[in-house]
């Protein structure tokens, strides 16, 4: 077996677009478990869209973009039904830049010799593969993109904008997440930015300036905290929908109490749903309930839904099930890009 045999079948990202699950959401409901959640799940998402002044904030962990689900993000910022993301950097730039640049995940298996991989330069998620090769270009990208900006700090929302301008120009996919956003005036955080694609290229870029005794680009992850709380303070209620864990869902509740510090009293995330694996008994921030989000101020539990599963198998249904709804239509785009002037700031 050759490296060309193992990248062969492209993972085809999921349209939501293209079925009405309707009925099986609604059949979900009167059944237990993982199905009622996820049915419960669909309804306050339903909430969301519908409450006339919320912002909708998707955070998102874990390797959905690359297992499918890029599709789906992107359909919920073009229609409106999201106004804010929080995400790991993987997703953002492994994966979603990644497939802009023209490069593919492949279907594979977790039944394989991973040194067998290693030697060919594939790596791989569970049964996905990316060939390292095509990883290294999407790091020479972001170096040659911040070779280009003004030598200053950038929050990652504001270097990820940067990034939407630069595929408008060279984007080999048509739908990316970061473009999308950037057309639709959606800001991406990444408050751990430099753990991923993002900080090789960014550490290449500096090096090469140090060495050349040149000012260079820095990320203010503060920043990406104190704009993402500038957003919430601005908002009159908000709802989350969570994707994982991690940072992303913790950064964005913890702008509740990041208000607060400031004197500004904000009201708790007012919906939140959580779509996860992880087990709350290992007292890890990553699977704590929202219920005991609440006792830290951050999260109220009028509606509130855990779902205990992978996320590919049933964001699907929650995505389609508000698509097929329609009530996005009526929903005002909030464009919370506009608020950040980098002249004013910087």
């Amino acid at each position: 077996m050759k490296k060309k045999d193992l990248l062969k079948e492209t993972i085809k990202h999921i349209d939501i677009k293209s079925f009405d699950a309707t009925k099986i959401v609604d059949a979900m409901r009167d059944m237990s478990f993982t199905s009622r959640d996820t049915a419960k799940a669909a309804d306050i998402f339903q909430m969301m869209i519908k409450e006339k002044n919320c912002t909708n904030i998707l955070t998102i962990a874990g390797s959905t973009s690359a297992g499918g689900c890029m599709q789906v993000y992107v359909d919920l910022v073009k229609n409106r039904m999201i106004d804010c993301i929080v995400s790991t950097g993987a997703s953002i730039i492994d994966m979603d830049f990644f497939e802009a640049l023209g490069f593919k995940h492949y279907k594979g298996t977790p039944f394989i010799d991973d040194n067998f991989l290693r030697r060919n330069y594939v790596d791989r998620i569970y049964d996905t593969y990316i060939d390292e090769t095509e990883l290294q270009k999407c790091d020479a990208a972001i170096k040659k993109i911040a070779d280009k900006l003004e030598a200053r700090p950038y929050s990652s929302r504001e270097f990820i904008y940067e990034t939407g301008k630069w595929l408008t120009k060279n984007s080999k996919k048509k739908d990316s997440l970061i473009q999308a956003c950037y057309e639709n005036n959606v800001p991406i955080f990444v408050p751990a930015f430099s753990d991923c694609s993002a900080g090789f290229g960014l550490v290449m870029h500096q090096s090469e300036r140090i060495k050349n005794r040149k000012p260079y680009v820095t990320i203010d992850s503060v920043a990406d905290f104190r704009e993402l709380t500038e957003i919430k303070m601005r908002s009159k209620t908000s709802g989350l929908l969570m994707i994982g864990g991690g940072v992303p869902k913790n950064f964005a509740q913890d702008t509740v109490v990041c208000a607060e510090c400031l004197g500004v009293e904000v009201p708790m995330h007012q919906y939140a749903i959580q779509i996860t694996v992880a087990d709350a008994r290992d007292g890890a921030c990553s699977s704590s309930t929202l219920k005991e989000a609440s006792s830290w101020g951050k999260v109220d539990t009028a509606f509130e839904q855990m779902v205990y599963a992978e996320a590919t198998t049933v964001l699907p249904l929650i995505a389609n099930y508000a698509y097929t709804k329609g009530d996005w239509k009526k929903r005002k785009a909030r464009n919370w890009s506009k608020i950040f002037d980098t002249t004013k700031q910087h």
